[in-house]
């Protein structure tokens, strides 16, 4: 009798506990809900990812600030903009926040190369991470990812998705977003940049605090080639 009477109160508890969980859950997914919302109209200060980086930098310099200048879209040129969607993701304008045929392709080179070497990302999906998450690759985290490039892709612009992404992607260490980038590595403002400048710049994306120490480095120089070539084709919003 007393062993049924805990297996019956430990059910309650566990329901209600499941039901907190639950809860939970919603608040959460509530807040960062009203986050984009907010972010639709009003510039991020900060991102989740500029955090950890000015975190990282703030251990070894405690006076260290990240270097950031936000612009709007108009005062970026055309040309970083084609460029990034060239190297990132140059479907961009057509998919609704994931691109399943990169993803198949990722997964394809990844099985064959034994790692994972590529992750088929849209521009959204790492717009998503840089402003909410952690660099972790959890399943979690690609799942939370997943839920805030919905919540973006049904409530942005993709003028305003780029222009956001354009603003807060690092390009050094401690260098985020296209203006602090194009002053950073060329001494000029990102409305000036010219197309061989914004390809390179974007060549630098997946990898920019080491391509900002090696910037001779053969592998930029080719995949800027290669991006120069590949501009023309690019559509952007």
């Amino acid at each position: 009798m007393k062993a049924a009477r805990f297996f019956a109160s430990l059910g309650r508890w566990t329901k209600r506990l499941l039901w907190l969980v639950v809860i939970a859950a919603v608040l959460y997914e509530a807040w960062i809900f009203a986050w984009v919302l907010w972010w639709r109209d009003h510039n991020p200060d900060i991102t989740r990812f500029m955090e950890i980086r000015l975190a990282e930098l703030q251990q070894k310099t405690p006076g260290a600030r990240l270097s950031k200048h936000w612009v709007e879209y108009g005062a970026i040129t055309p040309a970083l903009k084609r460029a990034l969607i060239v190297a990132e993701d140059d479907s961009f304008v057509h998919h609704q926040g994931f691109d399943w045929r990169g993803m198949q392709k990722a997964l394809e080179r990844n099985e064959q190369r034994g790692k994972i070497a590529a992750g088929g990302s849209t521009i959204t999906q790492q717009l998503a991470k840089n402003l909410f998450l952690t660099p972790d690759k959890t399943h979690w985290r690609k799942a939370q990812e997943a839920v805030i490039t919905a919540m973006i892709e049904a409530t942005w612009s993709k003028r305003r998705i780029l222009e956001v992404y354009l603003n807060v992607i690092e390009w050094g260490n401690g260098v985020f977003g296209a203006e602090a980038a194009a002053l950073h590595h060329f001494g000029i403002a990102a409305a000036q940049l010219s197309p061989e400048q914004a390809a390179r710049l974007a060549a630098m994306v997946p990898s920019p605090r080491y391509y900002d120490r090696h910037r001779d480095s053969a592998g930029l120089a080719a995949q800027t080639d290669v991006l120069l070539g590949r501009l023309p084709a690019a559509q952007i919003p």
